[in-house]
């Protein structure tokens, strides 16, 4: 476990460990929630499809592509249960390969058209 007190920041890092230095690592999703087997009845999303859903959440640019590193803020929702689990998501990208979503960022997806 790792304390923290309410409105402190929470910084972290992952780290894809691979040899091939032709990749890139980059969070997708990251989500909050009070059960460690549950994150979708009581959960909070702090970046979900590489969008922040949380305004305190920001990233920190990283010398090395296989690190992905980010902070966010603890919330309201962490002082209303005596422990917060995290589930975040990464995706791998090729380096250099602008059209993936490690470049492409924040996707939010296009609705369809229900008419006709």
């Amino acid at each position: 476990p790792y304390f923290i007190d309410l409105n402190q920041n929470l910084y972290l890092q992952a780290c894809l460990r691979s040899s091939d230095p032709n990749l890139k690592v980059f969070v997708d999703t990251c989500v909050a929630s009070p059960d460690p087997h549950d994150f979708n009845t009581l959960a909070y999303d702090i970046v979900r499809n590489g969008c922040p859903r949380d305004s305190s959440y920001t990233t920190f640019y990283s010398p090395d592509s296989h690190f992905a590193r980010f902070k966010f803020n603890a919330f309201e929702f962490m002082s209303r249960h005596p422990s917060v689990y995290l589930k975040c998501e990464l995706v791998v990208c090729r380096l250099g390969d602008y059209s993936s979503h490690c470049y492409r960022g924040c996707t939010s997806r296009a609705r369809r058209d229900a008419s006709s």
